[in-house]
């Protein structure tokens, strides 16, 4: 009898005593769904399935990317948002999706970034850049904004869209130099740098990614960029054109529903950290003008709310909210 009681005690010691831990040792023990609120192809689609693969073979359980693009990345966003906290439904989602989309639309999102999202860790930063053609008679910013006001209304700024990172940025130029830039709106990147190298706009505000390979052909040129690249040591950031603000760049963040279990995370968060360092990975992403730069969960907070301050003060100034 003695014995069947000791087996009951050790039993219950286990089960209550040691049931955190026995949790954090289990997860994950089956696949793990990774939400991109992007449609197939965008950068940062691309970027979140490289990372999937390998934080499946870190986990050693799949991590399937799964699209579901809709309403500027707002509704793959809310889906993880309202999901389950288990962490088996993450979120690979650009900053767009995170601070630009509550500010600009609103209506659109039904979520509060900062409280139904945990972050879990920015990964990887891709720096917008402003761009006219390589045959353009404006060699630097100064040149440009110079070039507007002897000729009123004639530089047209084509942007991926309204309610993107550009109806920022444009601003931002303007009110630095003066400029005169009327934005047009298109329907993506692509279409907006097409409407730039078929000489239908003077110039183009986007993430550098789309359009890279026309920097390196030579076809446009690149006046301003949110960060340095070194494969572009002549384009310039907007501090060092003496401006105290540099443009606002995209970043990709992981991120799973508020409230994961504390175990959860502490396996999710370094197995992040260490695919964001991968040396292969690093590589293949610079490749596309993509930067594997890891910041923690707390200091992404910090700076999801710095920016979404600046870039509220930005908008209303501008008139693009009340």
């Amino acid at each position: 009898m003695s014995k069947i009681v000791s087996i009951l005690v050790v039993t219950t010691v286990l089960l209550v005593g040691g049931t955190p831990e026995l949790f954090g040792q289990s997860y994950p023990d089956h696949p793990i769904s990774l939400i991109i609120p992007m449609a197939p192809g965008d950068a940062v689609d691309i970027a979140g399935r490289i990372m999937a693969e390998a934080l499946a073979n870190l986990l050693k359980v799949p991590v399937t990317p799964m699209n579901k693009p809709g309403a500027g990345g707002a509704v793959g966003t809310d889906f993880v948002a309202k999901g389950k906290k288990d962490g088996y439904t993450l979120l690979m989602v650009n900053s767009a999706s995170i601070i630009t989309a509550k500010i600009l639309h609103p209506e659109d999102v039904n979520y509060d970034p900062f409280k139904d999202l945990t972050p879990l860790g920015l990964t990887t930063v891709t720096p917008t850049v402003v761009t006219v053609k390589r045959d353009a008679p404006y060699k630097s910013l100064n040149e440009l904004a110079e070039y507007s006001k002897r000729n009123p209304g004639k530089i047209r700024c084509a942007t991926p869209g309204v309610g993107t990172l550009a109806d920022l940025n444009v601003p931002i130029v303007k009110n630095l130099t003066g400029a005169d830039i009327s934005v047009v709106p298109f329907k993506g990147a692509s279409p907006a740098i097409t409407a730039l190298i078929g000489g239908h706009v003077e110039m183009a505000a986007s993430a550098v990614t789309p359009v890279i390979d026309h920097i390196r052909n030579g076809e446009i040129r690149g006046l301003v960029i949110s960060k340095r690249l070194s494969e572009f040591p002549n384009i310039p950031t907007l501090k060092e054109l003496g401006s105290p603000q540099d443009l606002f760049g995209v970043w990709f963040a992981f991120f799973a529903p508020s409230g994961i279990p504390a175990e959860v995370k502490e396996k999710l968060v370094p197995a992040i950290e260490k695919v964001v360092k991968d040396p292969a990975i690093v590589t293949k992403l610079a490749k596309m003008g993509l930067i594997q730069e890891f910041v923690p969960a707390d200091k992404l907070f910090q700076d999801m709310t710095r920016e979404y301050k600046m870039s509220e003060e930005i908008a209303k100034r501008e008139g693009l909210i009340k």
